[in-house]
């Protein structure tokens, strides 16, 4: 495959991005296409990197041709190739449902669309710190303009709350990155796992004062407890397109700890070796408690859709705060499966609120919907997925991770695992009977409810359909996200690659 493959990922949406900006808002025919086309790109450009990547090596990018320690590094393994396949294949489905309506109500939809792709697939494929940061930044501001357009009353209102949230974090992470610089003289991920073991005595607890910062900001970006009170809401209040996409969003910050604190405080980083570990599970743990109670409250489809993708991310971290490369391994394959099924259950949500003439997606108020047997049908395959029920991924992931539990966490993780399970099943069940099976309220009258888009409809489906995929082919994909698994909780290889890595000779920076 062509070495320049690994930039792709960001260059299409870029290019994409920047010709829908030149369209403005006119020819909405010609912008959906541009869109759909850089999305199916991404697809198959994800696969391929997926399949490069299955070989178990780790393949660095330099960008200009300067040295990695010097200029921007991208970098694919395993783990970067899960994170772009799994955005990619949200990412079309999310598109095609926006076609109903929402990318004509949106100014600059398509753009901002295709902005926030190149800010996530550069977050992914980054190898410093500081393109992590401007990675962010760009996703964040094109999430910004996704979330206001076309809204008013309570979506501004929890979109404004969105955006001061995520500033601040965003001023963290480059307080952070200040002091890591002045200590170490280096941002690049790899270069910075060797200097950090390193460090001079009195350093280490300036950097272990940076590292609490950049896990603050990771964490807050996931809407791990104590700062996840402001998701819940926010996704509830956004257009179904954009929530979706948020699905990718909330794993944005999980994939963030993950490689920065498995490489950088890694096992090379001396005292600094595993400092964000002990923290995540017994916070991942009481999110996940949280977010469930949240689930069994919850008033709206919309919001108990917030409340699961709250948990799975939730579930991650305790993966995660397990600090094996088992467990690793099952949670990159519950984040695919979580990723799917919570952006699909956010569009479900919207066409069910777009069926109900009065109560919209309300769990609290009665009333007739249009065509239940297509939408319950639905709300069944999405439910049995998300609560962990045979046959579908949600079983084989949380199954995956309750294998990789070490025996002597099992006696108390294993029972909030399930009980929490148990209990989301609950608030699905009681959510399918208020909307599916509850007789009453008023009779639409002929003609004002709409009938339910193709697009839409497909959009969904395609996301389920995905879901049900990943429990067909569970061997090949559970075998990958553990080998992925392998690879990121020894990280030697990632690190000699990178720090290895020499310009072509010839070639001017």
């Amino acid at each position: 495959m062509s070495p320049h493959l690994l930039v792709a990922p960001i260059l299409l949406p870029l290019f994409a991005g920047l010709l829908l900006l030149v369209l403005g808002t006119r020819r909405a025919r010609v912008q959906r296409w541009i869109g759909s086309l850089s999305c199916l790109g991404l697809v198959g450009i994800a696969a391929a990197l997926a399949l490069q990547a299955d070989d178990g090596g780790t393949r660095v990018y330099l960008v200009g041709n300067w040295a990695a320690h010097l200029g921007i590094a991208l970098v694919g393994d395993r783990l970067s190739a899960i994170m772009l396949l799994a955005t990619a294949l949200l990412a079309l489905p999310c598109l095609v449902f926006a076609f109903g309506g929402w990318d004509r109500r949106a100014p600059h939809f398509h753009a901002l669309f295709q902005l926030q792709l190149m800010g996530l697939n550069g977050a992914f494929l980054t190898g410093d710190l500081f393109n992590l940061f401007v990675f962010f930044e760009v996703l964040l501001i094109a999430s910004y303009g996704l979330l206001l357009s076309g809204g008013r009353g309570l979506q501004m209102r929890s979109g404004l709350q969105y955006v001061a949230f995520n500033i601040t974090a965003s001023t963290l992470f480059l307080v952070a990155l200040g002091f890591i610089y002045g200590l170490t003289g280096a941002l690049n991920m790899a270069e910075l796992a060797h200097r950090i073991g390193q460090a001079p005595a009195g350093d280490v607890a300036m950097l272990r004062a940076a590292g609490g910062l950049l896990l603050v900001m990771f964490c807050a970006k996931a809407a791990l407890l104590p700062l996840y009170f402001w998701l819940p809401e926010t996704y509830a209040r956004s257009p179904a397109a954009v929530a979706a996409m948020f699905a990718i969003m909330t794993k944005l910050g999980v994939y963030a700890v993950l490689r920065v604190f498995s490489l950088v405080f890694g096992a090379e980083a001396g005292e600094l070796a595993g400092l964000a570990w002990p923290w995540l599970l017994p916070l991942g743990t009481a999110t996940l408690v949280l977010a469930t109670l949240g689930a069994l409250a919850a008033p709206s489809l919309r919001l108990l859709a917030a409340y699961l993708v709250l948990g799975s991310a939730a579930t991650l971290f305790i993966a995660l705060g397990l600090a094996s490369a088992e467990a690793v391994g099952a949670g990159l394959y519950y984040l695919v499966h979580s990723t799917l099924v919570g952006g699909a259950l956010f569009l479900l949500a919207d066409l069910v609120r777009k069926q109900r003439d009065n109560a919209g997606d309300s769990l609290r108020k009665i009333d007739r919907m249009g065509p239940k047997a297509l939408l319950g049908s639905l709300f069944l395959v999405a439910a049995l997925s998300v609560a962990g029920l045979p046959p579908l991924s949600g079983f084989i992931g949380k199954f995956s991770l309750l294998a990789a539990v070490p025996a002597a966490q099992a006696t108390w993780l294993w029972p909030v695992l399930l009980v929490t399970s148990l209990l989301g099943l609950v608030a699905l069940a009681t959510a399918g009977s208020h909307l599916f099976w509850r007789e009453g309220g008023d009779v639409p009258a002929p003609g004002r409810v709409p009938a339910l888009r193709r697009s839409e409809v497909g959009a969904t489906v395609a996301l389920l359909a995905l879901g049900v995929l990943l429990a067909v082919f569970a061997g090949p994909a559970l075998r990958y996200a553990q080998d992925a698994g392998k690879q990121v909780m020894a990280p030697a290889g990632y690190i000699e690659q990178v720090r290895g890595a020499q310009p072509q000779p010839g070639v001017s920076p």
